[in-house]
C-alpha cells in the first residue's frame, strides 16, 4: 500500500455546470494489486500487463482501480499532478521483495499473454491463499516464480557437470596435497 497526497487545486473550470470550483488537500491510498488489476481488465477487456502504450484515461482509471480509499471525488483523479504520477508509477515498478531470480531461461512470464485469470490460475495451482491477491502485485509474480525456480530446478547439462566436478577434484587434491 502506498499512501499518495494530493495537494489543494486552484480554481478548476466545470464545463458541465459552468462554475469555478476548488479541490481540498486530499490523502489516497492506493494498492497496485492482482485485485486492481482485474478491476480494470474488466473495464477495458484487454490485458493489463500488455506492452501497449496505454491511453491517459486508461492510467487514470487504473489509478482509481488501485484506490482503497472510499469515496473520492473524481475530479481529484483530473487535477493530479505529475509529481503524484510519477510517484505511484515508481510504485507500480517497485519490486517490493528482496527475492531475485537470476534465471535467463525463465521467459515463461514473457512470452506469454498474462490476465488477471491467468495469475489466479497459477495463484491456485500453486496453493497461494486467496488473500495474496491483494499484495503488491510484482511480490506476487516473483512469488508464483520462486515456486517454479524451485519445483523445476534448473538441469545442469553434460558440460557443465564435467567441468564443476574437475574443479571439486582440483580443490580437494590442493586441499588434501593428492595427486589423484
Amino acid at each position: 500500500m502506498k499512501t499518495i497526497i494530493i495537494p489543494a487545486s486552484g480554481e478548476l473550470f466545470n464545463k458541465e455546470t459552468e462554475e469555478f470550483f476548488t479541490l481540498p488537500e486530499t490523502k489516497i491510498v492506493i494498492e497496485h494489486s492482482l485485485v486492481s488489476i482485474s478491476k480494470w481488465e474488466s473495464k477495458w477487456h484487454k490485458p493489463y500487463l500488455s506492452k501497449e502504450q496505454k491511453t491517459s484515461e486508461q492510467v487514470l482509471h487504473y489509478i482509481k482501480c488501485m484506490t482503497i480509499t472510499q469515496n473520492v471525488n473524481d475530479s481529484i483523479y483530473l487535477a493530479m499532478p505529475s509529481s503524484a504520477i510519477n510517484e505511484i508509477v515508481e510504485y507500480i515498478e517497485d519490486p517490493a521483495t528482496a527475492t531475485i531470480i537470476n534465471d535467463p531461461k525463465d521467459n515463461k512470464l514473457h512470452n506469454e499473454i498474462i490476465t488477471s485469470e491467468l495469475v489466479y490460475y497459477w495463484m491456485f495451482k500453486l496453493g497461494i491463499p486467496k488473500e495474496c491477491e491483494k499484495w503488491h502485485f510484482n511480490r506476487l509474480l516473483t512469488l508464483i516464480r520462486v515456486y517454479g525456480a524451485k519445483d523445476n530446478p534448473k538441469k545442469m547439462s553434460k558440460n557443465e557437470i564435467l567441468n564443476q566436478n574437475r574443479s571439486l577434484n582440483k580443490l580437494r587434491r590442493s586441499q588434501f596435497k593428492s595427486k589423484g
